[in-house]
């Protein structure tokens, strides 16, 4: 009984995790440039279940059959496929057509890479994130530098070269995404700090829209639920068992 109690709690523990990690998608399906996150489960390996409380001594054998203690959490991993370009019409937005990253500063002065080209003019008038942090470009010396909107025009073609500027986006890549950490919905940092610099096919006045298919979210959110039901009910069962068998002592 209290295997079961445990293979229960183990199994609610996962289905936390995964509802936490679905209601992040669903939440971030217009963020631009937000990259879905999913989990890889399986099945713990199963037990044979084997009782000795047979015969006059309580010694004799016999097989229950085998029992599955819970399920586990194997792999986190975010899918980086393209999301749909959207028109926006508006000077500083840039869309990503296929693989690469913006890169931008952090406030630490490390490098973050982002997919999300939402971004703005500040007082300064660099071109900043969203939350401020100055989108970085490269000059013809190979220099990283801020980029500048200067009277207030920027044109950038689609090689992401900035027009009457000797500057153009510094655009990455990275042969392994799984050493990418995140940094709130759209900013990676790379753990072993290594990159290739690219020449990316940008759009502006576009937007790369999330990769979130709130359909199989849904569909996901849906089983979560029926399964978080399940195990309620067995928790349920196993506690009147549990109260009976006191009770049944009790007596005796």
């Amino acid at each position: 009984m209290v295997r079961s109690i445990f293979t229960v709690n183990r199994n609610m523990n996962v289905l936390q995790k995964k509802l936490e990690n679905t209601s992040a998608n669903m939440t971030n399906m217009n963020t631009p440039g937000y990259k879905f996150q999913d989990m890889v489960q399986s099945t713990l390996e199963s037990r044979d279940l084997i009782n000795y409380m047979g015969s006059n001594d309580l010694n004799r054998r016999q097989e229950l059959g085998s029992l599955e203690f819970g399920n586990q959490i194997d792999e986190v991993y975010r899918n980086f496929n393209q999301g749909n370009l959207v028109e926006t019409n508006k000077e500083t937005d840039f869309a990503i057509v296929d693989n690469g990253f913006f890169t931008i500063r952090m406030e630490n002065g490390e490098l973050g890479f982002t997919r999300n080209g939402n971004f703005k003019v500040d007082n300064d008038s660099r071109l900043v994130t969203m939350e401020g942090y100055p989108v970085l470009g490269i000059d013809d010396f190979g220099n990283i530098v801020d980029i500048y909107v200067e009277n207030n025009r920027l044109n950038v073609d689609n090689k992401g070269e900035i027009l009457g500027q000797d500057i153009r986006f510094q655009m990455v890549d990275f042969l392994d995404y799984s050493n990418l950490t995140i940094v709130g919905d759209t900013i990676f940092t790379n753990n072993q700090g290594d990159y290739n610099i690219i020449q990316a096919d940008i759009r502006q006045r576009f937007l790369e829209m999330s990769n979130v298919d709130i359909a199989s979210e849904m569909i996901k959110m849906i089983e979560i639920a029926r399964e978080f039901e399940s195990n309620q009910k067995l928790l349920h069962a196993a506690d009147e068992t549990l109260g009976k068998a006191v009770n049944e002592i009790g007596r005796l």
